[in-house]
């Protein structure tokens, strides 16, 4: 099925389209309604996208049904200090996983996420992380993600 959609490669063209994106996915993920202000956000995602899409520290992906914007994803990149399993201290983290409710389970999200995942391991990325909801957590864990439990995260 996912045959019939076109995935396309975010531009700095499509930036008012990703940000739109990641305000329905925050809204979604947070739990918030539309009445919540966001603007802050919409304006740091912006500036953001703007940002990474030039230097290449982030890649997005857009999905459409003919004309019509069904789906989403993308991947951020950034550096650490190499350790033993990762000598180079490069990463990468999925983020901005959207399709939209009438086209769910038709393969959407996962050829998506596989495109991202080739993406960056054809940068020499082998670390790959994401956060992922319940709704998504599935999906995951069937493409190969592991939940990890060494990981902790200062409150």
């Amino acid at each position: 099925m996912k045959n019939e959609f076109e995935y396309k490669k975010a531009t700095a063209e499509d930036i008012d389209e990703l940000v739109r994106t990641r305000i329905i996915v925050l809204r979604a993920a947070n739990k918030l309604s539309d009445d919540v202000d966001m603007s802050v956000v919409e304006k740091e995602s912006c500036a953001y996208y703007n940002w990474a899409l030039e230097t290449g520290e982030h890649i997005a992906y857009l999905v459409y049904d003919k004309e019509k914007f069904i789906g989403a994803g993308g991947v951020s990149f950034y550096q650490v200090m190499p350790t033993y399993h990762n000598p180079s201290g490069k990463k990468a983290y999925i983020m901005n996983m959207y399709t939209a409710p009438e086209y769910r389970r038709q393969g959407i999200a996962i050829h998506t996420l596989d495109l991202l995942v080739k993406d960056a391991k054809a940068q020499g990325v082998s670390q790959i992380a994401l956060e992922a909801t319940d709704m998504g957590r599935p999906l995951y864990e069937r493409y190969g993600f592991v939940k990890m439990e060494d990981e902790m995260e200062l409150a």
